[in-house]
């Protein structure tokens, strides 16, 4: 995620390493991004906490604290395309077919409290929390930046706070929300009524909302803007049934993006309907992650395939299954599987076509569709449903009343979004459908499936994180 307008800047950051070494000051995480944003000093908490001002004196700096968090989501976060695959085979999208037991467990739905990836998920987002509250501290408390610096920086850092606690909200229930570097306060704290952490988005978001800029100053849409904010914020509205604002801010996207009529291209880096994007690594000359884990090059050889839940879900004469759903076939032709198909350059071509996606104008469509739909407005929720089925070569939906609309947005969702950051997972969860559809596909489902366990690593260092969620 080396952006262009980060370049001239790379030698300043390695003169402040030099002068910060030379005091005698601990870097924090703010500066990991030292020649590109693949070299990091990762520094945990507390050594992190002794941070020179002077770190918030150059607006690069930032930037590059920024950058850094940008692409440890992308990598090792629970943003992108580990949340695609790990909720894609947790839920009905995908299968899975390797041996790592771990994996194993979440497809299986047989997690324990000491699965590495209940563990992972936890601690990589909250080691994001704590890296984007030093920013928002630190911005505020310079006394360099200008006002405008100081409130794209504060917006971004306000951005990612909110999307880490409404991942985790999703993933474990009842989670802490966190909002300060004191590391002795944040290693004691207990968890927080989800209600309450939706609160803090939503608080969070709008903030962001007030202090970002409409602008996209890379051409890229590879860092948080405006858009971005009001994107994730017409999501937490539908989540929290605020139905009237979940309308209203998806809306403000659907009239300021175009939706991409070409479905060939609605996953290209250049995509009219893109939001918010994660750039791929440059220095790499890399594609997605997710063309690589899915498209299927070897059987046996693959750890994921499509599911017949999700192949049997299109209709007849769906554009989607023919673009976006590829196939393999074994070397003796008796197995043939299917994968997802939407990012279609591998890590190894030659030119970066294609970035993970986060938020697209499709998703906004079926937001206001639903929101309408919950409001009475079946008019309104059919035409916007209809927009992304005309795009897909299907007829209008018949669905009229309420209860027919809202079963058609969902399914439209399912074979619109599949394995795209975990938008199945959580729309059946909150949905309350997630026991009726995964019960007779998951044979270890348990109502109780609804969250993950908290990691006991966590309650063994924390004890006021307890209880332990049900059924773990």
């Amino acid at each position: 995620m080396k952006y262009n307008k980060l370049k001239p800047i790379y030698k300043s950051i390695i003169n402040l390493k030099a002068f910060f070494l030379k005091k005698g000051y601990v870097l924090a995480i703010m500066l990991m991004v030292l020649l590109s944003c693949s070299d990091f000093i990762e520094v945990d908490p507390p050594k992190n906490i002794l941070v020179s001002e002077t770190v918030f004196d150059d607006s690069a700096t930032v930037e590059s604290a920024l950058a850094s968090v940008y692409y440890n989501l992308r990598e090792y976060g629970i943003v992108g395309y580990g949340l695609s695959a790990d909720m894609g085979i947790y839920a009905d999208e995908l299968d899975y077919y390797a041996s790592n037991s771990h994996d194993l467990s979440v497809y299986l739905h047989s997690m324990t409290p000491i699965n590495s990836k209940v563990a992972n998920y936890w601690k990589n987002a909250y080691k994001l929390i704590y890296a984007v509250n030093d920013i928002i501290k630190g911005v505020d408390d310079s006394k360099a930046l200008g006002a405008d610096e100081k409130a794209t920086f504060k917006g971004q850092a306000l951005f990612m706070r909110a999307y880490l606690h409404f991942v985790l909200a999703n993933i474990y229930g009842d989670v802490p929300l966190v909002t300060t570097t004191d590391y002795q306060t944040n290693n004691t704290i207990g968890r927080t009524a989800a209600n309450e952490v939706y609160d803090a988005i939503i608080a969070d978001l709008t903030l962001a909302v007030s202090l970002l800029d409409s602008s996209d100053p890379t051409g890229e849409r590879v860092i948080p803007n405006k858009a971005a904010g009001n994107a994730l914020l017409a999501r937490v509205y539908l989540y929290t049934e605020n139905w009237e604002m979940a309308e209203a801010t998806a809306s403000l996207l659907i009239d300021g993006f175009e939706l991409e009529t070409d479905l060939s291209k609605v996953f290209l880096k250049e995509s009219t309907e893109t939001i918010w994007q994660f750039k791929s690594d440059p220095a790499d000359t890399r594609n997605t992650h997710e063309a690589n884990q899915f498209i299927i090059q070897a059987i046996p050889g693959n750890r994921y395939s499509l599911s017949n839940a999700l192949l049997n879900s299109f209709e007849e004469g769906d554009l989607r299954y023919d673009d976006w759903i590829g196939s393999f076939t074994s070397a003796d032709g008796l197995t043939t599987l299917y994968f997802p198909y939407k990012y279609k350059a591998l890590l190894s071509e030659v030119e970066s076509l294609e970035y993970t996606i986060v938020f697209r104008l499709a998703e906004q469509y079926l937001i206001r569709a639903e929101a309408r739909a919950q409001q009475g407005d079946m008019a309104g929720a059919q035409e916007d449903l209809n927009r992304i089925r005309s795009r897909a070569g299907l007829d209008d939906t018949p669905a009229t009343s309420k209860a027919s609309l809202l079963d058609a947005i969902l399914h439209e969702r399912f074979v619109e979004l599949f394995t795209e950051q975990g938008h199945r997972w959580f729309d059946l969860k909150r949905s309350g459908k997630a026991g009726e559809i995964l019960g007779s596909v998951k044979p270890n489902w348990k109502s109780t499936d609804v969250f993950w366990p908290i990691p006991e690593s966590e309650l063994e260092i924390n004890p006021n994180l307890l209880p332990q969620n049900k059924g773990y």
